[in-house]
């Protein structure tokens, strides 16, 4: 075990934070079974299993959990030490996590968040897993829910409306087009199926990809009625779905926040994101009902 290589956690830590092998190698560039392999090898270093398998996705054991624990710890001394070293060199990295939509809207206005005076760079990290922030693994997250961890901070963002949309003035059309069941992790994406399931028609791996394929006319599909509504080629196949109303939350790290880049960021994504107050409540009228 003492010559377990960095690159063997970092892989363990993947499959941790993403539950399975499929995300993690996603991440890494690797594939499912390479991962797999890699993780197998390092139980037999350690001497211990480090996670359940089971069909939904992998789980850490307690001692995963605890070898988990200790890891983040040294990414958290590794991140302070090249937050160290980046602002002695005068360009510093933030890294944001959010979610697909929210990140699709900030992309779309990355002019608003960034002047050719700023000294920082940023690096997106965009999906529909919790943004994680405790170990400082993220310096900036937006979440739909108010954190719990005691070391992290939180301004409200306001609301977010969900809604059906199709192609503008496609007709009726019953045909559904999902994200698929392992990759509905959140609310709005698992509503399909538990409403229409045996409406679907179409499934994808990836949110974004339901916004290409109503456009194109295939189906219908949730989204966020800030991207449904600002889109000229939608239109609504239905009202408001109540019940995916959520709040949203800007998180920093306590001890970060008040660092000059980060919160001259948040206070840009603060901004962009409350002057679409409307849109993400939903307020903005649809063209079809």
């Amino acid at each position: 075990m003492k010559n377990t290589p960095w690159d063997a956690y970092q892989v363990f830590i993947a499959v941790a934070r993403l539950g399975g092998l499929t995300g993690a190698g996603a991440q890494l560039g690797l594939s499912p079974a390479t991962v797999g392999r890699r993780i197998l090898e390092l139980e037999q270093s350690i001497g211990c299993p480090l996670f359940r398998r089971s069909q939904t996705g992998y789980t850490l054991t307690p001692d995963g959990q605890i070898l988990f624990d200790e890891l983040r710890e040294m990414e958290a001394a590794v991140r302070r030490v090249e937050a160290w070293r980046e602002e002695g060199g005068g360009l510093v990295t933030v890294r944001i996590a959010l979610g697909t939509w929210v990140g699709w809207l900030l992309m779309e206005n990355f002019k608003a968040l960034v002047t050719d005076r700023d000294r920082f760079r940023i690096e997106f990290s965009v999906g529909e897993r919790r943004a994680q922030l405790s170990h400082r693994e993220n310096h900036i997250g937006i979440r739909a829910f108010a954190p719990e961890e005691p070391n992290l901070a939180s301004r409200s963002l306001g609301e977010t409306a969900y809604a059906a949309y199709r192609q503008k003035n496609a007709g009726k059309d019953d045909r559904f087009i999902a994200v698929d069941e392992d990759n509905a992790i959140s609310n709005y994406l698992r509503w399909p199926y538990q409403h229409r399931g045996n409406d679907i028609a179409v499934t994808v791996d990836r949110p974004r990809s339901m916004l290409d394929l109503v456009r194109a006319g295939a189906g219908v599909a949730v989204l966020p009625c800030f991207v449904g509504d600002l889109d000229p080629m939608l239109e609504r196949a239905g009202g408001e779905i109540v019940e995916l109303r959520h709040r949203q939350w800007l998180v920093t790290h306590s001890d970060d926040r008040s660092r000059r880049e980060i919160r001259i960021l948040s206070d840009r994504i603060v901004r962009l994101i409350k002057d679409h107050a409307d849109l993400f409540a939903g307020r903005r009228p649809s063209r079809a009902q």
